[in-house]
């Protein structure tokens, strides 16, 4: 690299590590990173340091790591042909402002808990972070469909970046594959502009190529007063209730069918495991799409890709360690792919417009992304194929899904955020709200919109899940909740109890739908920096403030 053409921004802090590249007058300047000082990798004996004379090109023992700048990304490529390998480590030193507050974002669904907090070198940051003083804002990230897992840490004088290239729980063997790892970025705020537009700005620039609906979604989902006990008649009930209160003809609201619809498992009735076909209380999911459409909505329907039927040859199934009741399919089998891309494929004849698919990334590492703390997965267990990082069989999995689907919208639920973005055009953000309790709600619902609506419209559109209007949960707190979704821009679901729904819920709700169907403004939180569930937003132009 001819360091001729590189600025340096500062002397101390994050921003000493950002450099802008000028390329002519008439050009945009990329910011880029710089070489790290050390590179690492772990294999099964242990972490070992690589060497390098020119900070491009590393290795150790026949590995190598080698870094390349194209246009605004820090390029990482690994060659390990011998070695199984768990990860490749960077590492820059850097002066750690005091006064600095940081932004992790989640390897899938949030679960009430991203703040803006002090930097600790033992905290994993997935995917990108952004850092905030009273000067800066600074944001460093791996764009989204990289073939590793990622996560930042910073602190004590450091900033590190892990790609993790495991193969369920051991080291990848690539053989004499070069692994692509990711591409690193980053930015600086532009001047006049404030750490919520900076963050998002920088969302766009991870994700080039979002694939997004072609008009705002909003509509209905059962799930939050059913919890699973549906049937085709309560469908009907729930869509025909709700049907008149959306007004825009041009953009009819989804009325998505949650859990509870597929067939049981064989001699089980506990057990819902074939997800071909429809249980005893829908009997046709043909005639179940086409009604809801009579009802002037569009039918969306749940799913669970990864389950296996417990009848299926046990062969296809993973090995990592798991109860044999709940069956998971291996994805790296091309024929489970095969089996999972049919189902897709009907629920797309059946005539349904939006699949919600679920539990992937729990089905296959075995943990919540809560859970993730020391490591993704259970050690010692790998795919059928280990010559691909989970990064890699996960992408493949959502590839398979998507050429499915078609022109089918899809929602993806936990599953891994910057491996589904520009492949779904819908990402549940944030771990279930409730029917049930508002404290639920509060914590998973407003805390994930207030973090991650950065990334809305930028890898996908967000869904903060649904608002659950039920005679538990109190009026006036979902009423808010509720307005929020439905001036903020980003989908807006309701789950609609039949007896919580009065007058004054009707003309609500109709007033939302309305707003929540046509295209808005970002809304922005504008005391996420101090707030964990902000309460000051910036919505249309106007400040409204929520009593959570």
């Amino acid at each position: 690299m001819n360091r001729r053409h590189f600025v340096q921004l500062g002397s101390t802090g994050l921003a000493g590590l950002l450099f802008i590249k000028y390329a002519d007058a008439y050009t945009p300047a990329h910011e880029l990173v710089h070489l790290p000082g050390k590179v690492f990798v772990k294999l099964d004996d242990g972490v070992h340091e690589l060497h390098s004379a020119d900070k491009q090109n590393w290795n150790y023992k026949g590995i190598t790591v080698k870094l390349n700048y194209k246009g605004n990304a820090l390029q990482v490529d690994v060659h390990s042909p011998n070695d199984a390998l768990h990860n490749v480590q960077l590492e820059w030193k850097y002066e750690d402002p005091k006064s600095a507050v940081i932004l992790g974002d989640h390897w899938e669904r949030s679960y009430g808990d991203l703040a803006f907090k002090p930097s600790d070198i033992n905290r994993k940051l997935p995917w990108y972070f952004v850092q905030h003083d009273a000067k800066y804002t600074n944001c460093f990230g791996v764009k989204t469909g990289c073939n590793t897992i990622c996560y930042w840490q910073v602190g004590e004088g450091l900033m590190r970046l892990t790609l993790d290239t495991t193969n369920g729980g051991i080291g990848v063997s690539l053989g004499d594959r070069v692994l692509h790892c990711a591409d690193i970025i980053a930015t600086k705020n532009k001047p006049g502009e404030n750490a919520f537009y900076t963050a998002h700005r920088f969302c766009g620039l991870m994700c080039p190529a979002p694939r997004l609906p072609a008009k705002p979604v909003y509509g209905i989902n059962d799930w939050y007063f059913a919890y699973g006990n549906n049937s085709f008649d309560l469908i009907v009930k729930h869509t025909s209730m709700l049907a008149d209160l959306a007004t825009n003809v041009n953009n009819r609201p989804f009325s998505v069918i949650d859990d509870g619809w597929n067939e049981y498992a064989a001699g089980d009735k506990d057990y819902r495991d074939d997800y071909s076909r429809p249980n005893d209380k829908f009997k046709d999911m043909h005639k179940m799409a086409l009604k809801i459409k009579e009802l002037s909505m569009r039918p969306g329907l749940w799913t669970r890709p990864l389950s296996a039927m417990r009848s299926s040859d046990k062969n296809l199934w993973l090995t990592r360690n798991i109860d044999p009741k709940y069956p998971t399919l291996d994805p790296s089998i091309q024929e489970n792919l095969e089996a999972i891309k049919r189902n897709i494929s009907i629920y797309r004849e059946w005539g349904f417009e939006m699949v919600k698919h679920d539990f992937s990334t729990f089905d296959i590492l075995g943990r919540w992304g809560m859970d993730m703390k020391d490591e993704l997965t259970t050690p010692g267990w790998q795919f059928h194929d280990n010559s691909k990082t989970t990064a890699e069989i996960i992408l493949n999995l959502y590839r398979s899904i998507r050429e499915a689907a078609g022109n089918m919208y899809l929602i993806g639920c936990n599953t891994v955020s910057h491996l589904s973005a520009g492949i779904f055009e819908m990402q549940r953000i944030g771990d279930d709200t409730s029917g049930e309790e508002w404290a639920r709600t509060k914590k998973m619902g407003v805390n994930t919109l207030g973090f991650r609506l950065v990334q809305h419209n930028k890898f996908y559109a967000v869904d903060g899940d649904c608002v659950g209007v039920t005679t538990k949960v109190p009026w006036d707190k979902n009423k808010q909740w509720m307005r929020l979704l439905a001036e903020s821009s980003a989908p807006l679901i309701i789950s609609v109890q039949p007896d919580a729904l009065g007058e004054e819920q009707k003309t609500f709700i109709k007033q939302c739908f309305t707003k929540a169907s046509n295209p808005q403004p970002i809304g922005e939180p504008l005391d996420w920096l101090t707030e964990q569930w902000p309460q000051k937003w910036k919505l249309d132009g106007k400040v409204v403030n929520f009593d959570w």
